[in-house]
């Protein structure tokens, strides 16, 4: 039935296939027995195989159980749970959290929650798949402003005469690695009376001291301000939290769909995200290392020639030209033991290597990235 299209999708270099690992998530990864240096992961801290954070989940396990059961609404969640709701909170400076499966279950779930007919959607036109379906999931309209483009916004937001707007952006952009000017967009939003819904993937843990792009602009978490961030990437475990204002939280208990219908994170997990929290509080050496090996590795990327696309962060796209020069430099750094894959359309509209530098990699393993560019 989707031979044909399969086809199409090979002949035009766009067929993905997948890489399975056959080991922890580490710098170092094995594939078909063979090691690689890992640069397209997320865990941008190293934690993901932190004793500490093996050791909570462990424990939790001993306690609780695996499987939950059931939804949160029900009685799938533990009394962990709500403590690391708590916690968040306390990270993030706001009145309430709520945790969610996946950072694609919250955007499609609150994103929805938070609008109806009478809202206008203003969505940066970089914001990852999981903000574009949650907009689209919504009863609300959407309006798509141009890549950080306060002027273009301004008078999206200017024409528009709904009632209620709400202003969606990802703070750092997952594919090109810049960071979305936050304090203008705080401007904007206090002027027109509008939502700002804040996309943390990237941010927390990397950014502000860990905290994210508020800390980062030295900005207040008000009532009229929802982050959503993920306990996937810098904390090296795995789902996602909602944190702003009790009455904006309550309504999405009530209304995210993504959360009423699904069944609640195993205790266990919830227990590895409380231990990443522990050590990332008390730990800021981590974040420190991640910024020197960031430095280090986009210093040496561009002295030898290469566009890093604007990164303002550890996400280093390289621009390569074009589909077929992706694929082969990412072949070429395959072979010469460095796993940095190819990000093609239509994730993104330009092709590019994506490459994520974390605090785990070693200055060996940034030297050999870096010696492979400039010998491809």
């Amino acid at each position: 039935m989707y031979a044909g299209q399969l086809k199409i999708l090979e002949e035009q270099n766009l067929l993905r296939r997948l890489n399975d690992r056959e080991c922890s998530q580490e710098p170092r990864i094995m594939f078909e027995g063979k090691e690689y240096v890992n640069f397209s992961s997320n865990d941008y801290l190293g934690l993901a195989n932190h004793p500490f954070i093996i050791d909570g989940a462990k424990k939790a396990m001993d306690k609780y159980g695996f499987g939950p059961g059931a939804s949160r609404l029900l009685s799938g969640g533990s009394i962990l749970h709500k403590h690391l709701e708590d916690r968040i909170s306390q990270f993030k400076g706001t009145e309430s959290s709520l945790v969610f499966n996946s950072g694609y279950a919250a955007n499609t779930g609150v994103i929805p929650a938070l609008s109806d007919e009478d809202t206008t959607l203003f969505s940066d036109e970089f914001n990852h798949a999981s903000i574009i379906d949650g907009c689209r999931l919504s009863a609300a309209e959407t309006l798509v402003y141009r890549h950080k483009d306060l002027e273009h916004l301004k008078a999206l937001m200017e024409r528009d005469g709904s009632k209620k707007k709400i202003v969606i952006t990802d703070t750092v952009f997952s594919m090109d690695g810049d960071i979305a000017p936050v304090n203008k967009l705080y401007d904007i939003c206090k002027k027109f009376g509008a939502l700002l819904y804040l996309d943390e993937a990237h941010a927390t843990g990397v950014i502000g001291n860990g905290k994210g792009a508020l800390a980062h602009f030295d900005l207040n978490p008000e009532p009229w301000i929802v982050q959503m961030g993920t306990f996937s990437k810098a904390f090296g475990s795995y789902g996602a939290f909602l944190s702003g204002s009790s009455e904006v939280v309550q309504w999405t208990l009530n209304n995210a769909r993504s959360l009423v219908f699904s069944t609640a994170l195993p205790s266990c997990v919830i227990a590895a995200s409380m231990a990443a929290l522990e050590l990332i509080d008390n730990t800021p050496e981590l974040i420190e290392k991640l910024w020197m090996n960031r430095e280090k590795l986009a210093a040496g990327i561009e002295i030898i020639g290469y566009d890093i696309m604007g990164s303002e962060t550890p996400i280093i796209p390289v621009r390569t030209g074009s589909i077929e020069n992706t694929l082969r430099l990412s072949a070429y750094l395959f072979e010469k033991g460095i796993f940095a894959p190819a990000i093609r359309p239509p994730t993104v509209k330009e092709a590019r290597i994506r490459i994520n530098v974390t605090a785990a990699h070693t200055d060996e393993d940034i030297e050999r990235l870096i010696e492979a560019l400039k010998r491809a």
